[in-house]
């Protein structure tokens, strides 16, 4: 079975990849593929203006799948909740600098995010967070399944690492001693938010083809 990934975001892209070549030859989750929805390119993105990751998550879900007739289309949202800043960045964590004002000259959003990061805890002594993910699976307009995964962790005052993407050189895991940029492959599709979401959804995935 093939499902069409609806991002066009690198990091989650290889994130795919990777647990697609983890799954090969385990059994009846080995047939899954990931590819990119054809044209996705040229699609115009929906504006998330749901309040949940579940609900940007249905919604993007939804739109893409009707673009791609017959398609069974995975759009996932996903981020960081702090509880010192009262679950922000949450589901503006792509666009916790623009939203502050602080914005990359560069263009790099994910250094822009960090440093905003940064500086919104720095007076702040609670460092714990979780990272959240909702993976929606649609089929033609209609969500056929949904799942979810999180990870608890802490953010640092300075990064660390220069693997993986979003905050992970702020986002330490206690249980591994690093954060998630010094995370290797194979434990990165274990603990990340996404790979535990994308896990659960493929349990049901007999179901969906």
């Amino acid at each position: 079975m093939v499902l069409y990934v609806a991002t066009t975001n690198p990091g989650k892209l290889r994130d795919f990849a990777l647990a697609a070549e983890r799954l090969a030859g385990t059994g009846s989750a080995g047939e899954v593929r990931f590819e990119t929805i054809p044209g996705l390119s040229t699609i115009p993105a929906p504006e998330e203006d749901q309040d949940s990751f579940e609900g940007n998550a249905r919604l993007k879900a939804e739109y893409y799948s009707r673009r791609a007739p017959g398609l069974l289309v995975l759009a996932d949202d996903s981020g960081l909740e702090v509880d010192a800043l009262e679950g922000r960045p949450g589901v503006r964590s792509a666009r916790f600098a623009a939203d502050l004002g602080r914005e990359d000259a560069d263009g790099d959003t994910d250094r822009a995010n960090n440093e905003a990061l940064m500086l919104a805890m720095l007076e702040q002594t609670d460092r714990r967070g979780r990272y959240r993910c909702v993976l929606a699976l649609a089929r033609d307009g209609e969500v056929l399944a949904t799942a979810e995964g999180s990870l608890e962790g802490e953010v640092l005052n300075d990064p660390e690492g220069d693997g993986g993407f979003g905050y992970d050189p702020l986002f330490y895991v206690p249980e591994m001693g690093c954060t998630m940029a010094q995370v290797g492959p194979e434990d990165r599709l274990r603990l990340s938010h996404r790979g535990r979401a994308l896990r659960r959804l493929l349990a049901e995935y007999p179901a969906l083809g």
